[in-house]
C-alpha cells in the first residue's frame, strides 16, 4: 500500500495505480480495477456486491489483488477546499428536502442499482461500470484543483491522460466524457444554493491555454444551451427576461463560451478551413445562442451588463460575418430520422450523466455513447455514422423515459428534467434563426 496522498500530484499518482496493471503478480492483461471486481464479486448475490462497493466508496479505499488503493486523504482534503469554495463535486442536491445528499453520487447510484437488482447474480460488468462511475468522479474533483499551485495546463493534460485510461480497454467500456475539459463543466453543473464559486472558476479558466480554453467552451456553449432551452421552456414558462435575471452565473459562461467559439469561427473562415474541425465549431457556436440569441446579437440586456465584453465580441463577430455564418447553420436544421442535439434538453449535465449509468448498470452493459457524444450530431454521412446517431436518439429516448417514471415538481406540475424532442428542436432551430436575422 502506498502512503495516502495528498498533493495533486500525489492524487494523480494513485489513480494512475488503479488505473494501470495490477501489479508483478498480475497475469496478462489482469487489471487493478479487475482485480478489485473480483473481490467485489464474491459476495453472495448482486446486491451485497454492490452494497461492499459502497462501502468502499464511503471510505474511499479499494481492495483487490492484495493490494490496498486509499484515496481518503485527498479526496477529504479537496472536497473540503473545493466546497469551501462553492462547488459540491461529489455530492447532489435533494431539490425536495432543500438540502445536500449526505452520500455522494456515485453511492448513491450504486445504492440504487442494488436496490433494483437485489437477487440478482452477481455481474462483474455492472460492477466495474459502478467502480469507474466513482473513479470519475475522483477525476472531476481533480479538476477543480489544477489551479491551486503550478501549472494548471500541464495538470489539465495529467487529467486527460488518466481520463484515457479510465475509459480505455482496462476498465467498464463505459465512456463519460470526451476530454479533461468536460471535466469541469458536469463537476459544476449541479444546483447550488450558493452561486458564489462559479465567477471565481470563470477568471481561473480564462488563465488556460488557447487550446483548453476553446476545449471549455465547445462542451459549455452546446451543453448550456441544452440546458437553458430546458429552463426556458420549464422553469420560466417561455419568459425570457425571468430567464436572464434568474440565471446569474450560467450567462457570464455562456456568453465567455459563445466568444471563444465565435473568435475560433473567424478563424476558421478566415484561413478557409473546413471539414470536421470548423462543423463543430459551427455546430456548438449554433447551440449555445440556441438559448437566447436576440442576447447575444440584438439591443445588450440591462441583465448581461457583466459579461458585456464577452457579449460585444460576439456581436461584432456576428456582425462582420452574418450572412455566412447563417448559411453554415443550415447544415443544422434538425430534420426527420436524424438526430439533433437542438432536440435534447435537460436541467443539469451530470443528471444526464447519472442516468446513463443507471442505465448501463441496470442493463448490465454499457452504452458506447458519452455526454459529449449526445450535444454533437456530428459526424455524419457513412453508414456507421447513421448507426451512431440512432444509439444517440435511442439513449436519449431512454433517459427522457426513466425522467419521466421519476418527474421533477417544476411550478407546481410534474415534469421530466430530461427531454428528446424532435418537434422542440425544430421551433428552436427556427426561432433561433429568426432572431439572428432580426426578426
Amino acid at each position: 500500500m502506498r502512503s495516502s496522498p495528498s498533493s495533486f500530484a500525489d492524487a494523480c499518482d494513485a489513480l494512475a495505480e488503479v488505473l494501470g496493471p495490477a501489479g508483478p503478480r498480475s497475469r496478462g492483461s489482469h487489471s487493478a480495477r479487475r482485480a478489485i471486481v473480483d473481490e467485489l464479486s464474491a459476495a453472495r448475490d448482486l446486491g451485497a456486491a454492490l452494497t461492499r462497493l459502497c462501502d468502499a466508496m464511503r471510505a474511499n479505499v479499494l481492495e483487490g489483488g492484495g493490494r490496498r488503493f486509499a484515496f481518503a486523504s485527498f479526496v477529504n482534503a479537496f472536497d473540503r477546499r473545493t466546497q469551501q469554495e462553492g462547488f459540491h463535486v461529489l455530492h447532489d442536491w435533494d431539490g425536495k428536502a432543500d438540502h445536500v445528499v449526505d452520500d455522494t453520487i456515485p453511492v448513491d447510484v450504486c445504492g440504487y442499482v442494488a436496490s433494483q437488482r437485489r437477487g440478482d447474480a452477481v455481474d462483474p460488468a455492472v460492477l466495474a461500470i459502478g467502480l469507474d462511475y466513482y473513479l470519475f468522479h475522483l477525476m472531476q474533483l481533480l479538476s477543480l484543483r489544477i489551479w491551486d499551485d503550478g501549472d494548471a495546463d500541464a495538470r489539465l493534460d495529467r487529467l486527460g491522460t488518466l481520463l484515457e485510461a479510465l475509459q480505455g480497454p482496462g476498465g467498464s467500456g463505459q465512456p463519460f466524457v470526451a476530454d479533461a475539459e468536460t471535466l469541469i463543466l458536469v463537476a459544476t453543473s449541479h444546483f447550488e444554493l450558493q452561486e458564489r464559486g462559479y465567477g471565481t472558476l470563470l477568471a481561473r479558466v480564462r488563465t488556460l491555454s488557447a487550446a483548453h480554453q476553446l476545449r471549455v467552451a465547445l462542451g459549455h456553449a452546446a451543453s448550456m444551451g441544452s440546458h437553458l432551452r430546458f429552463g426556458f421552456e420549464a422553469t420560466y414558462a417561455r419568459d425570457t427576461i425571468v430567464m436572464r435575471d434568474d440565471n446569474v452565473a450560467d450567462y457570464p459562461w455562456l456568453c465567455y463560451a459563445l466568444a471563444i467559439v465565435s473568435r475560433e469561427w473567424a478563424r476558421l473562415h478566415g484561413a478557409g478551413v473546413g471539414g470536421g474541425e470548423r462543423e463543430r465549431v459551427v455546430e456548438a457556436l449554433l447551440n449555445g445562442l440556441s438559448a437566447d440569441a436576440r442576447a447575444f446579437v440584438g439591443e445588450a440586456p440591462a441583465s448581461l451588463a457583466r459579461c458585456d465584453a464577452d457579449r460585444r465580441e460576439i456581436k461584432r463577430s456576428f456582425e462582420a460575418q452574418a450572412s455566412a455564418l447563417v448559411g453554415e447553420f443550415e447544415a443544422f436544421r434538425p430534420i426527420e430520422r436524424r438526430y439533433s442535439p437542438l432536440s435534447f434538453f435537460f436541467n443539469f449535465s451530470h443528471n444526464v450523466l447519472k442516468g446513463i449509468v443507471v442505465d448501463a448498470m441496470l442493463r448490465g452493459e454499457p452504452w458506447d455513447v458519452s455526454f459529449n457524444d449526445l450535444l454533437t450530431a456530428l459526424p455524419r454521412g457513412s453508414a456507421e455514422d447513421d448507426a451512431r446517431a440512432a444509439r444517440k436518439e435511442l439513449l436519449a429516448n431512454t433517459l427522457m423515459t426513466y425522467a419521466r417514471l421519476n418527474p421533477d415538481r417544476i411550478r407546481g406540475q410534474l415534469m421530466p428534467v430530461i427531454v428528446y424532442d424532435p418537434a422542440a428542436g425544430r421551433q428552436a432551430f427556427g426561432t433561433t434563426l429568426r432572431r439572428l436575422r432580426g426578426q
